[in-house]
C-alpha cells in the first residue's frame, strides 16, 4: 500500500499540473493530503505534517532565495552581465565566442534563477549572432549548458539549496564538488556540441529581438562586476575549502562557517551590489529598494513550490512511506545515487518542472540515504543532474528555447533536448566518479 500511494499520488499529481493546468503548489499540496489519507493518518496529523514540512523547509532557504533574486536584479538592471560578456570575448576572441558565452553563463547564472539569466542574456547572443556571422544555435547551445547546469545542479540555486537542506548536506561542499562535476558536463553539452550545429541556419524572431542599449558610460567597470557576482560563490567555496582542510572548531574555523553560510555570503552580496551596481551609478536608494523589492515577486512561485515540496517530503516520512521504500532500495540493491538520479529523471519526464522533479525525487529518497554512509552532497547532485533529463513538451524551458531560439519542434529536440541529456548523464557519471573517488 505506501508505495501504490506515492505512485497514485505521482500520477494524481501529473494529472493535476498536465492534463487540468493546476498551479504546481496547489497540485503538490493535495497531492501530500491523498499520500497521507490512503496510509491511514488522520486529518489533523496530516495538517501537522504539511505545515511542519512547509516550515522546516522555507527556515532553511527563503532568504538564500529572495537574496538570489535581489543580487540577480542589480546585476540585470546595471548592466553588468554586458560588461562580463564584452571582457571574456576582449579576451578570447571573436573566435572563441561559444567558450566567452559559456564562461558569461557561469558567473551570471550562478547567483540568478535560469529564467532570468536567460532572459538577461539571450539579447547579446542575438546581438553576437547578427555582428560575427556565427549561427544562433552555435552561440546560444554553450551558454543555455551552463546556465541548465547550475540551475539543476548548484547552489544558491532554489532547487538544489533545498535539497541539501532536506538531505542535511553541507551546501557549500555541493557548491565545490558541483563546479567540479559540473564542468565537463558543462564543456560537452556547450562548446563540443554546439560544433554540430554550425550548419542550422536560424534567425531570432523579430518581435523578441528588443536588445537593451547600454552606452559605454552606462556600464559599471568589470572589476566592480566581477567582484558583486561572484562574492557568494567566493565565500561559499572559502567555507567549503576550509571545512575540507582547516579546524571547524577554532575562531578562525567560525568566523569562516559564517561568511561561507549561503544566507549571509548572498545578503552581503546584495549590500555590496546596492552600492557598487545601485548608488554608485546615479541611483536613489528609493529606486534601488523599489528594484529590490520588485525582484521577490519573481520568485515568489518558486518559493511556493518549494514549500509545497518540503511538505510532500515530510508526508513520505510521517506516512511510513519513506520506511518501506528503504525496505524496498536494500532488497533491490541498487547504489542510492543511480536511484535518486533515475528517479528524477523518470519525475522530470513525466512532470516537466526540472524543480518540482528534485523536490519530489528527494523526498522520496531520504529514507533511503540515511544510514548508507554515502556523501549527501554527492546524492543532491545525483538528484539535481537527474531532474534535468529528458525535457520535452511539459517543460517551461523547452518552450523558452524553441521560441527564442525560433525552432521547429524537431530542432528544439535535437537541441535543446539532447544537450539537456548529455549534461545529466554527465552529471550522474561525475557523481560515481567523486564517491569512488571520495
Amino acid at each position: 500500500m505506501p508505495l501504490i500511494s506515492v505512485i497514485l499520488g505521482i500520477l494524481i499529481l501529473l494529472i493535476l499540473v498536465s492534463k487540468l493546468r493546476w498551479n504546481i503548489f496547489i497540485a503538490l499540496l493535495i497531492t501530500s493530503f491523498i499520500v497521507g489519507s490512503i496510509n491511514g493518518m488522520n486529518l489533523t496529523d496530516i495538517l501537522h505534517s504539511v505545515l511542519k514540512g512547509i516550515g522546516d523547509t522555507m527556515g532553511q532557504i527563503v532568504l538564500i532565495i529572495v537574496f538570489g533574486a535581489m543580487l540577480g536584479k542589480l546585476i540585470e538592471e546595471s548592466g553588468a552581465a554586458h560588461t562580463i560578456t564584452y571582457w571574456f570575448i576582449s579576451i578570447f576572441g571573436e573566435k572563441r565566442l561559444p567558450v566567452a558565452l559559456m564562461l558569461t553563463g557561469f558567473a551570471i547564472g550562478l547567483p540568478m534563477v535560469y529564467n532570468a539569466s536567460f532572459l538577461v542574456l539571450i539579447p547579446l547572443v542575438y546581438t553576437f549572432a547578427a555582428t560575427t556571422r556565427f549561427p544562433l544555435i552555435y552561440l546560444g547551445i554553450p551558454l543555455c549548458a551552463t546556465l541548465s547546469v547550475a540551475h539543476g545542479y548548484l547552489p544558491p540555486h532554489p532547487a538544489p539549496t533545498a535539497v541539501a537542506a532536506m538531505m542535511h548536506a553541507n551546501v557549500n561542499l555541493t557548491l565545490l564538488y558541483g563546479i567540479i562535476i559540473g564542468i565537463p558536463a558543462i564543456l560537452l553539452g556547450g562548446p563540443f556540441l554546439a560544433r554540430f550545429y554550425k550548419n542550422m541556419i536560424v534567425l531570432p524572431p523579430k518581435e523578441l529581438f528588443t536588445p537593451r542599449e547600454f552606452t559605454k558610460t552606462e556600464l559599471p567597470k568589470i572589476g566592480i562586476s566581477l567582484l558583486t557576482v561572484l562574492i557568494p560563490i567566493i565565500l561559499m567555496v572559502t567555507g567549503a575549502i576550509f571545512k575540507i582542510a582547516g579546524n571547524p572548531q577554532s575562531k578562525s574555523g567560525n568566523f569562516f562557517l559564517f561568511i561561507s553560510d549561503p544566507n549571509f555570503a548572498l545578503f552581503f552580496a546584495v549590500m555590496v551590489g546596492i552600492y557598487t551596481l545601485g548608488t554608485k551609478r546615479g541611483k536613489s536608494m528609493d529606486q534601488v529598494m523599489k528594484s529590490l523589492t520588485g525582484s521577490v515577486g519573481s520568485v515568489a512561485l518558486i518559493i511556493l513550490i518549494i514549500a509545497a515540496g518540503g511538505a510532500f517530503k515530510q508526508m513520505l516520512l510521517d506516512s511510513g512511506v519513506g520506511s518501506y521504500i528503504e525496505q524496498k532500495a536494500h532488497v533491490m540493491n541498487i547504489s542510492p545515487l543511480i536511484l535518486a538520479w533515475g528517479t528524477a529523471a523518470l519525475l522530470r519526464l513525466a512532470l516537466g518542472s526540472a524543480t518540482v522533479a528534485t523536490i519530489t525525487a528527494a523526498g522520496m529518497m531520504i529514507p533511503v540515504v540515511s544510514g548508507t554512509g554515502i556523501s549527501p552532497e554527492l546524492v543532491v547532485l545525483a538528484t539535481g543532474s537527474g531532474s534535468l533529463m529528458f525535457s520535452h513538451f511539459n517543460d517551461t524551458g523547452f518552450w523558452m528555447f524553441k521560441e527564442y531560439f525560433n525552432l521547429t519542434i524537431k530542432q528544439t529536440f535535437m537541441t535543446w533536448t539532447v544537450m539537456e541529456c548529455i549534461v545529466s548523464t554527465v552529471g550522474l557519471l561525475g557523481v560515481l566518479t567523486l564517491n569512488w573517488l571520495l
